[in-house]
């Protein structure tokens, strides 16, 4: 791993685990084990640096995605989209509450947004396809209420600490996509 991409994975490990407060370029220094200013040396400000976790975040989430995204029918579409959850709520859980932080900075901040945005993009461009060949009557709309319904679900799971099973809600908006 190089050592920007050092940088930028304490960077998600601090964003998930500290919050936005924890996250200095010296404490990635720090984090990441680099020589002091290696982090101001990628990403000369904040701004910067959180545009580059958003979209770090986006790159090293996206194989996982993409292998994902190649339903049959629509029973097999909510089994991988229960799978990923599963991934993004175990073994990704960090990084989940690292975007969950920059969701609440984006509301006030246009260039987190932006860069948030960019990483909706990417996922939905992963998962239209894959509702369209389902049949589903508008793939956009379908992927979004995912999305927004998965959001929340993570809000829920991580604020509560307690585990959720999306698959009820997933069910409800997959069926209802294709009715």
């Amino acid at each position: 791993m190089s050592n920007r991409d050092r940088a930028l994975a304490a960077a998600v490990e601090l964003l998930g685990t500290e919050g936005l407060r924890g996250l200095t370029h010296a404490r990635v220094d720090d984090r990441a084990d680099l020589p002091k200013g290696s982090t101001s040396n990628y990403f000369r400000s904040r701004a910067a640096l959180l545009d580059g976790v958003v979209d770090w975040m986006v790159r090293s989430e996206t194989p996982q995605v993409e292998a994902t995204f190649k339903p049959a029918s629509p029973e097999e579409l909510i089994d991988q989209l229960c799978h990923i959850y599963g991934f993004m709520t175990g073994p990704n859980a960090v990084m989940v509450k690292a975007r969950m932080v920059l969701w609440v900075e984006a509301a006030t901040n246009p260039q987190v947004r932006r860069a948030l945005l960019r990483g909706r993009a990417a996922m939905t461009s992963m998962l239209v396809p894959a509702l369209a060949s389902l049949g589903v009557r508008d793939p956009l709309a379908a992927s979004d209420a995912i999305g927004m319904c998965v959001q929340g679900l993570f809000l829920q799971q991580f604020a509560r600490d307690e585990a959720i099973d999306p698959r009820p809600l997933l069910e409800i908006i997959v069926r209802g996509a294709l009715a």
